[in-house]
Formats: structure tokens, C-alpha cells, sequence
């Protein structure tokens, strides 16, 4: 998770919840599996050079959300449930939908044109060879 989990002090989003989305991305993106070990909290702080009560926060949300799973004396890993790894990656992809539907519309493009758009990023994708 080191080097590919970032976080932005500049950004009005809390880093709390930049450190929480982007455990979610990493999840749904697979990059850590079920029962996938993350770094401690002291690591992750260290690492990402924030106070570690802000990864303990994330990490805490994660836990209730039901994503991580914290066992005493072993570690904090990825829940094991590949069902709820389905459920966050809906739930990323229709969170990444509204905000790029929302962003389209405030610039005043027509449904069709926003589709269109987005249909092009996805062909350049796939030509890159990015879309699995």
C-alpha cells in the first residue's frame, strides 16, 4: 500500500476520508485482497507523514464499514467477504458516476455529449491497455 496510496493536505476533503476513499479504491480495484494485510497505523502516519489519530479514524470507519478487520496482537486485514468487495466497487463506481455526472452538467453539456465523452475516455483506455 506504500507509494500507492496518496493524500493531499491541500484538499478541502478531510484526510481522514482521502485515506479512507482510497483504501476503498484499493479494495475495489483489487490492489489488496481478501485478508490482504494494510500497514499499522503508526506505518501508514509515518508514510504519509499525517498524525496517526487520522489514520485511526479512517482505519476505524473502514472497520465499521465492514471492509478491514482489526485482530488483536496480528494486524488490521481486508475483510475476507468477496461479496462486500462487489458491493464497494458498485458503490465507487456510482459515488465516481454522479460526481462526473454532476461536473457535466455544471459546465453545460447535454446528456448525449457527457456519454460520448465518457465512452471516449474508455476507448482510449482499452487502447492503452488500461481496462482489464
Amino acid at each position: 500500500m506504500r507509494g500507492i496510496l496518496q493524500v493531499d493536505p491541500a484538499s478541502a476533503v478531510p484526510i481522514w476520508k482521502q485515506i479512507e476513499e482510497g483504501v476503498h479504491r484499493l479494495v475495489a480495484a483489487g490492489a489488496l485482497g481478501p485478508g490482504a494485510p494494510v500497514p499499522s497505523v503508526r506505518e501508514l502516519a509515518r508514510d504519509l507523514q499525517v498524525n496517526p489519530a487520522t489514520v485511526a479514524k479512517a482505519y476505524q470507519r473502514l472497520v465499521e464499514a465492514g471492509l478491514l478487520a482489526m485482530r488483536r496482537g496480528e494486524g488490521t486485514f481486508v475483510q475476507g467477504d468477496p461479496a462486500s468487495m462487489g458491493q464497494e466497487r458498485r458503490l465507487l463506481l456510482s459515488e465516481g458516476a454522479s460526481k462526473y455526472a454532476g461536473l457535466a452538467r455544471s459546465l453545460g453539456f447535454p446528456h448525449p455529449e457527457a456519454a460520448a465523452a465518457l465512452d471516449g475516455a474508455w476507448t482510449e483506455l482499452e487502447r492503452k491497455g488500461e481496462v482489464r
